[in-house]
């Protein structure tokens, strides 16, 4: 590991110092994924392998890390518009939109919903989406009547069907909200920007791209977390409210930001975005529900009468159970009858989700990370409810590139993902057109859902001991926090500190804490290692050694030399603190009490002279000291037995 704490890769991994970029000053800031995640190295080779260490970062000023990552994902989608070509025209003869695996949702509805002669949704005609989904659709059979008049006017433009035309439009609009989506994740990254590639690239999103009109809403969802990233609640609210309007999803964010805000004591700013975003959603759902109260209804009543989706797990036990009614809870019912028994057992599942997912987020040893707990929540619901149509699964996507931004997981659950969407659309053309049995379209739902299972457990071990959580471990608390970045808990108080061995470590969770050198400040320490470092140990980014220092999950965070100046660099410290190890230096003989002073502060760097805490860590200090200590009276004795027995 490096010795700078500011460095590109990732602190739970050792790395070669010779390794480190010359311009060490240009990416201090960033996380190099070729460095640190075996899969992302591995790829590398086909592009010359890692980042090397005479490579320049910072120089190039226009390909940024996200005009890089726009790219990719324009890349993708372009391949997605391919795929999807051969069903644009609306001809669908011979079961073509199964056949070529290019089925979406937009252009059958296109006629259905009497967009092809310009109705109105929900005023004209009933749309089964929300409003702002509704909206979108209409908007964007506006812009290609636009463009069908003005081909057939000029005719220098290119003729087509106004399916086609339609569906090309809708098609590029819903790009722009995947690349809303990919900006946001980069914004959400803090120095791991290239997380945000796992996006851009995601096979998900090649397959998914246009099967729906999902993407409108995952783009102001993800604008609503960088607005809360950046302090800004009412705006974050507002921009939720537009994601709820467009699907109900993002409601479940408002869950989890309360149980964080409870924990931290910070409920003035969820109350603020919480009333923001019932504004806004109102402001987009009234209008309708006044005008044509029962098309805007036809959403909630479909929802309560639709059985359990093939992809499910409901439908999974009502086909191996053998159950005959309409559900595996309800006899059979006519078909605007509502499957009161499987509504009932979703709402208690989803509920047991949201308690578990309250738990821990309040019983969590370090304060969860806002991506961590909104995909395990979002997940779980998924995997509880009676419906998960495939598009669904990109509400995850970027959720889990925040949560757990490692590759080898989330690329085979994406592939998973890709590959279920060609069992059912076999299933769907039948046995009898060369189709598959259900059945096999159901072993790939379960493998799908035990890799989601799978990143769900890994997430809770993340969050329950961050020190395997490579976001935490490369020195940040919660990038995608606002508000939450550094909050020390109110509602759930974990233990200050305590020794855990007598080498010297402390465990301090849940605060914010600064390092203060006194007088002699010669000791260091270097995570991941037992042994004390060796005299002469030197930064080869900074080009001096620094001798105090902080480990945080892992990140070695070093501090000035100076006792003078440490005091002004509170604010480098890390705000949550898993742990301090002191490890003494080998030329050194520290004194008992004269190691590291750490003082706990509440919101803000406390200044020279402010210790009115101090008292709750000295006696830990000192154990440290006499542990330190020991451990240095014994290592003489062997020495002096060596030369002894060895003179």
């Amino acid at each position: 590991m490096s010795d700078n704490p500011d460095s590109p890769v990732d602190s739970g991994h050792p790395v070669d110092a010779g390794r480190q970029p010359v311009d060490a000053e240009l990416s201090v800031d960033r996380v190099f994924p070729t460095w640190s995640d075996p899969v992302a190295t591995a790829a590398s080779t086909a592009v010359g392998g890692p980042w090397g260490r005479h490579a320049r970062v910072g120089r190039n000023r226009f390909w940024t890390p996200l005009r890089v990552i726009l790219a990719m994902a324009i890349v993708v989608l372009a391949f997605a518009w391919i795929k999807q070509e051969p069903c644009a025209g609306g001809d669908w003869s011979g079961s073509k939109q199964y056949t070529h695996f290019c089925y979406s949702d937009a252009v059958p509805l296109f006629g259905i919903h009497g967009l092809d002669s310009g109705a109105v949704p929900y005023f004209d005609s009933a749309v089964e989406y929300p409003v702002l989904t509704g909206w979108f659709m209409y908007g964007a059979a506006r812009l290609s009547a636009i463009y069908d008049s003005a081909a057939l006017d000029n005719g220098l433009l290119p003729d087509m069907p106004a399916v086609y035309s339609y569906y090309a439009v809708t098609a590029l609009l819903l790009s722009l909200c995947a690349l809303a989506m990919a900006w946001a994740v980069q914004r959400l990254s803090g120095r791991r920007p290239w997380d945000a590639a796992m996006v851009a690239l995601s096979p998900l999103l090649f397959v998914h791209a246009f099967t729906n009109w999902d993407l409108w809403a995952i783009a102001w969802s993800s604008a609503g977390l960088v607005a809360w990233s950046r302090r800004r609640p009412v705006l974050a609210g507002v921009l939720l409210g537009f994601g709820i309007a467009a699907k109900l999803y993002p409601l479940l964010f408002l869950g989890v930001l309360f149980i964080l805000c409870l924990r931290v004591g910070r409920l003035r700013e969820w109350g603020l975005a919480t009333v923001a975003a019932g504004l806004s959603w109102a402001a987009i759902n009234v209008p309708v529900a006044l005008g044509a109260a029962d098309n805007w209804s036809l959403f909630f009543r479909l929802n309560q009468t639709r059985t359990a989706d093939p992809d499910s797990l409901w439908r999974i036990l009502e086909h191996f159970t053998g159950s005959t009614g309409t559900s595996l809870f309800d006899p059979p019912l006519g078909a605007d009858q509502a499957p009161t028994g499987l509504n009932i057992a979703v709402a208690l599942g989803t509920a047991a989700v949201c308690a578990g997912v309250a738990f821990v987020g309040l019983r969590a040893p370090v304060r969860p990370r806002l991506p961590q707990l909104l995909f395990l929540l979002v997940a779980g619901f998924l995997l509880v409810n009676k419906v998960w149509s495939p598009q669904f699964s990109l509400w995850l996507l970027p959720l889990a590139v925040l949560a757990r931004p490692e590759w080898r997981l989330l690329l085979a659950w994406q592939a998973a993902e890709a590959f279920l969407w060609g069992p059912r659309l076999l299933w769907y053309l039948g046995v009898d057109n060369s189709g598959l049995r259900i059945e096999w379209f159901f072993l790939a739902v379960g493998i799908r859902d035990v890799l989601v299972i799978a990143l769900m457990l890994y997430v809770l071990r993340d969050l329950w001991d961050p020190r395997w959580d490579v976001v935490r471990r490369s020195g940040m608390d919660d990038p995608a926090g606002g508000v939450l970045d550094g909050a020390v808990d109110r509602f759930t108080q974990s233990e200050v500190a305590q020794p855990l061995t007598r080498r010297g470590r402390l465990r301090i969770d849940q605060c914010r804490w600064r390092i203060r050198g006194l007088s002699r400040p010669e000791v260091v320490q270097r995570s991941g290692h037992d042994e004390p470092d060796q005299p002469g140990d030197v930064d080869p980014a900074q080009g001096h050694s620094d001798r105090s220092g902080v480990e945080r999950l892992g990140q070695e965070w070093d501090l000035d030399p100076d006792p003078d100046q440490v005091g002004h660099q509170s604010g480098r410290v890390p705000p949550a603190v898993a742990s301090v190890r002191v490890v003494q230096r080998g030329d050194v003989d520290p004194l008992l009490g004269d190691q590291v002073v750490v003082d706990r502060v509440d919101r803000a760097p406390r200044r020279e002279g402010h210790q009115d805490q101090q008292h709750e860590v000295p006696e830990v200090v000192q154990e440290v000291g006499r542990g330190q200590q020991g451990d240095q009276d014994r290592d003489q004795d062997e020495q002096t037995d060596a030369r002894r027995t060895h003179p």
